[in-house]
């Protein structure tokens, strides 16, 4: 099999008729695929997210100011951003199995050669490259998800899912900085360079395409869960129907692509800058900021699993409500962080918190409705879309935060970050009252099981 037959998506087998047999195999490879796309993004952060908690070391041994790190921060933000949009393009028509896996291999092959290097000029094409395979992960995830989960289930998984950016992102800092601290920043660069080749080999292991190209059912059928006509979801589409048709004319998608500029020019300006604020401003040490900024992800953890929970069960599938009261509430987290007192560690830490609980809820459901509120075989490009303008509010977070910051101190950065949270909750008001979800398909006949799963589960 060639590479490029490997990236097409894999040809639908013959669908099985027993059902205990569909049902048992359903059972194992939603599992296997879920803890196997979960794994490999808890990875894609580690080479994402290496530089930055080898930046004060960086900075120190090679001479470099804050605006040279901006600059390094915005060319991943926008070759990532970039990436992410034409590679949901292309993940919508390709195998995930590889899609993903490939990508992984590939950053950490990047992560490795800017270990290797010394000059800003290297530094900016490596981080480049690596933005750009960076953009591999995100679309075949949205491609698995909704292939292998329902809509009724979907906000439930989704946010469970997402929790693997706050692990991988909690994960990197205790690594990278104590490789750092203790064996020189570019161990922080080689360490999870090499640990992301290797699952990205076992992401080639563990992944597999639609169910149907195992031989079971579309999931809508397995759980009776019909969004629409099983003719309109299941038909394949053309790259023009996709962007034209459900993506680029799509009002909803484009409201969710601007609040998600501001979404992420919080999360990444907190991300990228928090731990060289508390070692400027509060004086910790490398190893407590780092300690700090892992609250930050513990609560983007929490606050995935409740916006996704609350936006199932508490707003019968409505994501709006959700998003938009988050959005708020992180305002009021920034400015605590912003007035907190200096060497009060307990209280940064649990402001650090709230500030990753209330801004990952609005990341994670603002990408899942912009899937919901597309096309099934659009989601990756939907997604992919908003996912770029997001990166473009990530590149703001990049450069210009940097030389607001050098500029006019901290203040005006925490400044800039609130008034993302006004713009961002404003922007998302039309989306309040928005079922998120479609209608659901009426089962034809009252006595007929809704669904394989419940008829199995019956006999």
């Amino acid at each position: 099999m060639s590479l490029l037959n490997a990236f097409r998506p894999a040809p639908h087998m013959p669908e099985m008729e027993d059902e205990t047999s569909i049902k048992k195999a359903y059972s194992y490879w939603r599992f296997r695929i879920f803890y196997g796309m979960y794994i490999g993004y808890i990875f894609y952060y580690f080479t994402r997210k290496s530089f930055t908690f080898a930046m004060p070391s960086l900075m120190q041994d090679l001479g470099f100011e804050k605006s040279d790190m901006g600059i390094l921060a915005s060319i991943m933000a926008i070759t990532y951003g970039l990436s992410k949009f034409l590679s949901g393009v292309l993940a919508d028509r390709s195998n995930p199995r590889f899609f993903m896996a490939f990508g992984l291999i590939l950053t950490g092959i990047a992560n490795i050669c800017f270990g290797f290097s010394s000059s800003i000029m290297l530094f900016a094409l490596f981080w480049g490259i690596n933005g750009w395979f960076q953009g591999w992960g995100w679309p075949p995830c949205a491609r698995l998800l909704t292939h292998w989960y329902s809509q009724k289930e979907r906000g439930t998984w989704w946010g469970f899912w997402n929790t693997a950016h706050s692990i991988g992102g909690g994960l990197i800092p205790i690594i990278a900085a104590f490789a750092a601290t203790y064996y020189g920043w570019r161990s922080a660069m080689f360490l999870p360079g090499i640990l992301c080749i290797a699952v990205g080999l076992f992401l080639i292991n563990r992944l597999r395409d639609t169910p149907q190209s195992l031989g079971l059912p579309p999931i809508e059928k397995y759980r009776g869960d019909f969004p629409e006509s099983k003719e309109a979801e299941e038909k394949e589409l053309t790259a023009k129907e996709i962007l034209f048709k459900y993506v680029l004319s799509n009002k909803f998608i484009w409201i969710l692509a601007f609040s998600y500029f501001f979404v992420y020019l919080i999360r990444q300006g907190v991300n990228d800058w928090g731990m060289l604020y508390l070692c400027e401003v509060k004086g910790y040490s490398s190893i407590l900021a780092s300690s700090c900024i892992v609250s930050f992800e513990i609560g983007g953890a929490c606050g995935s699993l409740a916006a996704g929970w609350a936006s199932d069960k508490i707003f019968k599938g409505k994501r709006g409500p959700i998003i938009i009261l988050f959005s708020i509430a992180v305002i009021g987290a920034i400015l605590g962080l912003w007035f907190s007192p200096v060497s009060a560690e307990l209280l940064d830490t649990i402001w650090m918190f709230l500030i990753g609980f209330f801004i990952f809820g609005p990341q994670m459901l603002i990408g899942m409705a912009a899937a919901e509120l597309s096309h099934k075989k659009a989601a990756g490009s939907a997604t992919g879309f908003i996912g770029w303008v997001a990166y473009l509010g990530a590149a703001t977070a990049g450069y210009p935060l940097s030389m607001i910051t050098q500029y006019w101190g901290w203040e005006a950065f925490f400044i800039a970050l609130s008034i993302g949270g006004v713009v961002a909750a404003s922007l998302l008001f039309p989306l309040w009252s928005v079922r998120s979800n479609p209608k659901f398909r009426k089962e034809t006949s009252a006595q007929e099981p809704s669904s394989l799963q419940e008829s199995t589960e019956k006999a």
